[in-house]
């Protein structure tokens, strides 16, 4: 909460990414044929997504909640001062929770992932994005590189991030029904790493691990990180590349009328007769050629 404070000032100028976020969540929240009447942002920095949320048809009051008091003051309408990890909101209250590049910053996401289930409304749906495991991998490789080179050890500079396998069984973990999950990678170019580095704080999006190395990052070590990552990543015209991969989940608080699977056994059709081939008994494999 002290970095999203810190940086609330200028968080307009450097909204790049939560803006293309916001972009595709109500490009996805437009395609769902369904009244939203009670939204809840989760994590709304300075309100960018709500704000569009609030232009949804169907979505009568939406309530921006963030922890940063700076943030929030930003924030349109409705809003709660809140951690995303302690929902002040009652079971089945909710019809919609969405979230934009916040929830990989809290410390119990499957906790978080239970409370936003129990918050919701049966057939209640929660859109969220969030950044994934790639994220960041060019200047994580070249601050790891530079500190084992220089220091003779390394500690974890950059934050790691969940992956698509993991999220999606978290969601299922959490009791979500009918969880989707995809991802997409955005590059990014710079002038340079350092020009990444001053991005990455201005977004509030530096590591806040409590394992990372306690004191600041030597400079002949930084100056060494530089040199790595534009040998590694620089690209023809002298700028650097980041990568940022944004994994969005899809997925509904549980009700009768969803979806189920069938039972084993109960299909009416064989799978061979939908693929047009040839159901041999288990283990039988006369007759058929290598291709």
């Amino acid at each position: 909460m002290r970095r999203r404070n810190r940086v609330a000032a200028g968080a307009q100028s450097h909204e790049f990414l939560l803006a293309r976020v916001a972009d595709d969540l109500i490009e996805r929240l437009g395609a769902v044929q369904r009244r939203f009447p009670v939204a809840v942002d989760l994590g709304a920095y300075h309100g960018l997504l709500g704000r569009r949320l609030r232009h949804v048809p169907g979505i009568t009051m939406v309530v921006d909640v963030e922890p940063s008091w700076r943030l929030l003051e930003q924030c349109e309408g409705s809003r709660v001062q809140a951690n995303e990890e302690a929902l002040p909101f009652r079971d089945q209250s909710l019809d919609l929770v969405t979230s934009g590049l916040a929830l990989h910053l809290v410390n119990d996401l499957p906790g978080a992932f239970v409370q936003i289930r129990r918050a919701l409304k049966p057939d209640g749906l929660f859109l969220a994005a969030l950044l994934g495991g790639s994220t960041l991998s060019e200047l994580r490789n070249a601050l790891l590189a530079a500190e084992e080179e220089l220091e003779g050890g390394a500690s974890p500079r950059v934050a790691p991030f969940a992956d698509v396998q993991d999220l999606g069984a978290l969601l299922q973990r959490a009791g979500f029904a009918l969880p989707v999950v995809d991802a997409d990678t955005v590059t990014v170019t710079y002038p340079d790493a350092l020009a990444l580095m001053r991005e990455l704080r201005a977004m509030g999006a530096a590591n806040a691990l409590k394992a990372r190395r306690q004191g600041p990052l030597r400079r002949a070590t930084l100056v060494r990180a530089l040199a790595l990552y534009q040998e590694r990543f620089g690209l023809p015209n002298g700028r650097v590349r980041a990568t940022f991969e944004i994994i969005t989940l899809t997925a509904w608080a549980p009700h009768e009328s969803q979806q189920q699977p069938l039972q084993p056994g109960t299909a009416k059709v064989r799978l061979a007769q939908v693929l047009g081939t040839v159901e041999l008994p288990r283990g039988d494999t006369a007759g058929l050629k290598r291709r």
